[in-house]
């Protein structure tokens, strides 16, 4: 029997809640979103200490951009602003950035953010964080698709492996734990082909509410689960 991991190597978050945090408080859903970003480096630097290698962020949908104009030219001033600050921090500690999605139709201000963010630590090799930014499951799928072929390869050699060599991050494990705050009990589109088998987490904690406090709650129960694989006895 295989030793069961006490935490999950690939967590992504959804990180949900703060309209409804901002507007329980009277204050605009963009001051909402200002308040998410503030325990971002604290829990990364908590899942750092516990060997967590991978995390997703899920900053941005491709169905986000629905939103009303003022908030999503909200969203991406503060992604700016977090984007300056949290790289150099999080650089110190040897954590790699990587963008996850497309770049198209993003504002250029973004654009030249992401690439210094990936570039300032692109020789890192401690934990992988993955900002999901103008990202959808399914349009990763689909472009994955159109990569494949496009290529010219044949239909009959793509099998998991090749269908993976054609999605955005192509060397991003598959998903060990989903969390999602704000109540809610969907994926929303998130790495749909990475969390075939993921463990799910929902908490009714608003995403400005999640401290560490909660994280610890969720890896807590993430250790008790048991994850068989479509299997009968295998324990990871």
């Amino acid at each position: 029997m295989e030793k069961r991991s006490l935490v999950p190597r690939h967590l992504a978050i959804i990180m949900d809640g703060n309209g409804r945090w901002a507007e329980q408080r009277g204050l605009t859903r963009v001051e909402g979103h200002r308040a998410g970003v503030k325990h971002i480096q604290s829990l990364i630097r908590h899942l750092y200490t516990k060997g967590v290698k991978f995390v997703t962020l899920y900053a941005f949908s491709t169905e986000n951009w629905r939103r009303p104009e003022g908030e999503v030219n909200g969203i991406f001033r503060i992604l700016h602003d977090v984007t300056v600050s949290e790289s150099k921090k999080l650089n110190k500690y040897g954590i790699r950035i990587r963008h996850l999605g497309s770049l198209a139709g993003l504002p250029e201000e973004t654009k030249t953010d992401i690439k210094k963010a990936e570039d300032l630590t692109a020789g890192n090799t401690g934990m992988i964080v993955s900002i999901a930014l103008n990202y959808g499951g399914r349009a990763e799928i689909l472009e994955a698709v159109r990569r494949a072929v496009a290529s010219g390869i044949n239909p009959a050699a793509i099998d998991d492996k090749v269908f993976q060599s054609f999605l955005y991050i192509p060397d991003l494990p598959d998903v060990d734990l989903v969390i999602r705050t704000g109540g809610e009990m969907r994926i929303s589109n998130l790495l749909i082909w990475q969390s075939a088998y993921s463990e799910y987490y929902f908490t009714p904690v608003l995403w400005p509410d999640f401290n560490v406090t909660e994280l610890k709650k969720a890896l807590s129960e993430f250790s008790r689960r048991q994850r068989r694989f479509g299997g009968l006895n295998r324990k990871v």
